[in-house]
């Protein structure tokens, strides 16, 4: 029997990652972690306190399209900062849930597993987030870039933190949830050999399959291990509409619930973060109850 770890929830609430949902504005998903913390979601868990990390101020000063990623320097700084955290918990053995935030958070967990060792990740996401130099000209939102940048794809400033680039190899990412629709970003995973599986092979494979199947994938000895990337747009719009991407044709909870629970139990998996979900956008707050319920089922093992 492997002994049971702790599981420790960590604040992470940057929205640095993404573009302003209108002139003026800041992006709402800063707000997911204070929101799912009053779904009583550390509680359910029966997790210890993590605290949180306090990002740097969402400002993008005199940006431009064609400047690269925006909020880089405080991206920079807050993946470094997040990142000693998430280590700090994995070296003691603790298994760290992280409330986003945006999805540029996975940064410091992917920057924080490379300082460690060699680990992967699943990515659990309608979309791939792989935008990068080589397949966009609309570079600058991170929280869309955040796989790429982990890879090793895009401006030293943020890939080659520590020298440690890249975070990730290619080899050791898995998607899961990608929309069918986007027939151009799977045919790139498809020529990089990243396992991709759309909303329609889960539903024909099995979710509860695919989650075992992938976590004993990670079984390969040169890997010490993965993290588990969620972020609420994966999710049907008509469940989850609070997102700055509401995609149609996403998973049902109880497929999500399905595809997490053997990923997250793994003894193989060593961080779970949960990023997007917009609280500005959810005003009877049905969605992050909702999405509170599928973090706390997921960790339910029978």
């Amino acid at each position: 029997m492997s002994p049971v770890r702790s599981l420790v929830v960590l604040d992470a609430p940057s929205n640095l990652g993404l573009r302003p949902p209108a002139p003026g504005t800041v992006p709402g998903c800063c707000k997911l972690a204070g929101a799912l913390r009053e779904q009583r979601v550390v509680q359910r868990l029966g997790a210890l306190e993590g605290g949180v990390v306090v990002p740097p101020r969402y400002d993008r000063g005199d940006w431009q399209e064609g400047d690269g990623v925006f909020n880089a320097g405080a991206l920079a700084a807050y993946t470094v900062r997040l990142a000693d955290r998430v280590e700090r918990h994995v070296r003691a053995g603790d298994l760290p849930v992280v409330l986003g935030g945006d999805c540029s958070i996975q940064l410091g967990a992917s920057l924080a597993l490379r300082r460690l060792g060699r680990y992967g990740l699943v990515a659990v996401d309608a979309s791939a987030d792989f935008r990068h130099p080589g397949n966009s000209e609309r570079i600058g939102a991170a929280g869309g870039e955040e796989v790429a940048l982990a890879t090793g794809r895009g401006q030293d400033d943020l890939t080659d933190l520590e020298g440690l680039k890249p975070y990730l190899r290619d080899e050791d990412v898995r998607f899961f949830g990608i929309r069918d629709c986007f027939e151009e970003d799977r045919a790139e995973l498809a020529e990089l050999k990243i396992p991709t599986v759309t909303v329609g092979d889960l539903r024909e494979w099995g979710a509860d399959t695919l989650g075992r199947t992938t976590a004993q994938s990670f079984d390969a000895k040169e890997l010490d291990g993965f993290w588990v990337h969620l972020d609420a747009d994966v999710l049907d719009p008509s469940v989850m509409p609070a997102v700055d991407s509401p995609d149609p044709d996403g998973l049902m909870p109880d497929e999500l619930v399905a595809l997490l629970r053997p990923l997250v139990g793994s003894p193989r998996c060593v961080g779970f973060n949960v990023t997007i979900y917009d609280p500005d956008l959810d005003p009877e707050g049905t969605a992050g109850a909702l999405l509170a319920d599928i973090v706390v089922a997921a960790f339910a093992q029978s």
